[in-house]
């Protein structure tokens, strides 16, 4: 018998569904066996579908957390090594609020709003501590601190990894 997708190909498979002859070029493995690519069409897990709604109430979760964490930060004088522990708090309450917001959904596109939700929060801690806490100190000058940008580094870590672990 002849593949009905590749009808110059002898083939002696079928599809477990339907029925139809199929050739290994066309064959789909799934977990019940040799599928047909239009009786496997395996879907992604839930988890994974992340519709428009779902990126809109991310980005807002994200805006809010971080603008009030980054305002409270700014308020917490602790420098050099403290400073990390505050950013893995602050990464971790950031992934969180956002993961809540999106009912545990996971993926690439939720990683990134975590990331940046976290530099944004970074930005408005370094912002309010040149402008309000230290005048005499640039905005450059607060957000390039050795300590402070590993500290952002470790805060995007932890807040990205809250969005792909697997529960």
């Amino acid at each position: 018998m002849k593949c009905i997708r590749h009808p110059d190909i002898e083939t002696d498979l079928r599809c477990g569904k339907c029925l139809d002859p199929i050739c290994p070029k066309c064959m789909v493995q799934t977990p019940v066996g040799a599928r047909c690519p239009k009786c496997a069409a395996l879907k992604k897990l839930p988890v994974f579908e992340i519709s428009t709604i779902f990126y809109i109430r991310a980005i807002a979760a994200g805006l809010a957390t971080s603008a009030a964490l980054g305002t409270i930060w700014s308020f917490i004088h602790a420098g050099g090594f403290f400073l990390i522990f505050i950013a893995l708090v602050i990464g971790y309450l950031t992934g969180e609020a956002i993961s809540l917001a999106v009912n545990r959904k996971r993926g690439p596109g939720l990683q990134i709003v975590a990331g940046v939700s976290m530099v944004l929060s970074y930005a408005v801690r370094s912002l309010i501590e040149a402008f309000i806490e230290s005048p005499h100190q640039s905005f450059l000058h607060v957000f390039t601190d050795v300590y402070g940008l590993i500290a952002l580094i470790l805060g995007i870590i932890i807040s990205v990894g809250l969005l792909r672990r697997n529960d």
